[in-house]
């Protein structure tokens, strides 16, 4: 009798078992399947040898309102459904692909505050006149009713009311909302709020692609405030060249960093920076510029195309751009954030010498595979300078 019980748990235990191993490769198929996928324009194509996924069939095209889009059903084994999958039909695009290291000045849209802080009064007295009114993220767009758009100019508002309460206009996120402050009277004379604010910022990374129409893209994710870590929301900003100066190389715990130098003088002015989004910081280049830049063509390969193994990074780390050999290890079609869609490895043995790897400064470095642009760099495994990840090149385009 018990050894037919114990017969009976291990059937249980192995089906269990089975059961479990399907459902988590039902999983893993239906999430190694992208959402989207391209196809060139009078090209005709296999959906499923793209996908080429064991056991992935597709079938049953469903039209849809964009007559450049389709929908076509996943199954497993031609039985079980895993996904609805749509593809997209796109002409045969290029980008000049760059991977020179740039300078940044943006300008905040309104004033960032960053916190709040005390005042001593005239009396001695510690004061802070604007904690639990405004928090740190907040934007200050108009004080007493007139725009603000730089520090200098909400400083001499502030001063300018006489002790009498200035009512600002916050951005909180996506809502604006007036408050009230009463200015307190510092040792030096002047009336402050107590709030740390800041209106522009300033950095180097790297220059992605430059279209034919001047138009670019950089960094592959955005630029946030190093305070708030929010992602800034801008007014516009300048694109500048930049000069490396020295390479603090990553190593195990410790991101390294290009160190560069920004002249702002007008001649060294590449372009105009639009927006700062979370897929990249883009604008247009000046004219006469195009030409100056160190620019190849390729076509672009979107995420259905990107494979593990052999890739290539083009970046200037030491002022000329290259590339430099590494490998791409693992791929998240579909991963929620996507500044983080692939892995990547260096293996160029010349760049780790230089960098140790990938370090700060080299976000937007182009990624190329098989010729075409696929993505960029955007962050470094901080535990391994060897590693980071990657972008898709589509996902800066959608931008």
């Amino acid at each position: 009798m018990r050894k037919c019980n114990y017969r009976r748990f291990l059937c249980v235990l192995l089906t269990a078992d089975l059961l479990m191993a399907g459902v988590f490769g039902w999983w893993s198929l239906k999430h190694a399947i992208p959402d989207t996928i391209y196809i060139k324009k009078d090209s005709e194509e296999d959906i499923t040898k793209i996908l080429d996924l064991p056991f992935v069939t597709c079938q049953d095209t469903v039209l849809v309102s964009d007559a450049n889009a389709y929908r076509v059903s996943c199954n497993l084994l031609g039985v079980f459904p895993l996904k609805e999958v749509k593809v997209e039909t796109v002409e045969e695009k290029k980008l000049g692909i760059c991977g020179l290291p740039v300078g940044f000045y943006m300008e905040t849209q309104g004033v960032l505050i960053v916190d709040t802080g005390e005042i001593i009064n005239q009396d001695g007295i510690p004061c802070e006149p604007a904690v639990n009114i405004v928090k740190s993220g907040d934007y200050i767009l108009e004080a007493n009713g007139e725009s603000v758009q730089t520090k200098k100019a909400l400083i001499e508002k502030i001063h300018a009311s006489e002790g009498k309460p200035v009512t600002l206009l916050i951005k909180r996120k996506e809502e604006e909302i007036p408050i009230s402050i009463e200015p307190v009277m510092g040792q030096d004379d002047r009336y402050k709020l107590g709030i740390w604010v800041r209106d522009n910022t300033q950095g180097i990374g790297t220059l992605t692609y430059v279209e034919e129409d001047g138009s670019y893209g950089a960094l592959g994710h955005g630029i946030s405030d190093t305070d708030t870590g929010q992602l800034l929301e801008v007014s516009g900003g300048e694109l500048y060249e930049a000069r490396i100066v020295s390479i603090l190389k990553g190593n195990k715990g410790n991101p390294g960093e290009l160190s560069g130098y920004i002249d702002y003088n007008r001649e060294n002015k590449i372009g105009e920076i639009e927006t700062n989004t979370e897929k990249g910081v883009y604008g247009n280049v000046d004219a006469g510029w195009s030409s100056r830049l160190p620019i190849s063509y390729k076509s672009v390969g979107y995420k259905q195309e990107v494979q593990i193994g052999e890739a290539q990074i083009w970046t200037g780390v030491d002022g000329q751009v290259q590339p430099y050999t590494a490998r791409i290890t693992e791929i998240f079609p579909d991963q929620t954030d996507s500044n983080k869609a692939f892995t990547i490895q260096v293996t160029d043995a010349g760049l780790l010498s230089k960098t140790g790897g990938i370090v700060q400064g080299m976000s937007g470095s182009p990624v190329v595979q098989n010729g075409k642009i696929i993505g960029a760099v955007t962050h470094v495994f901080v535990q391994d300078a060897s590693k980071g990840y990657g972008i898709f090149i589509e996902k800066m385009l959608g931008e």
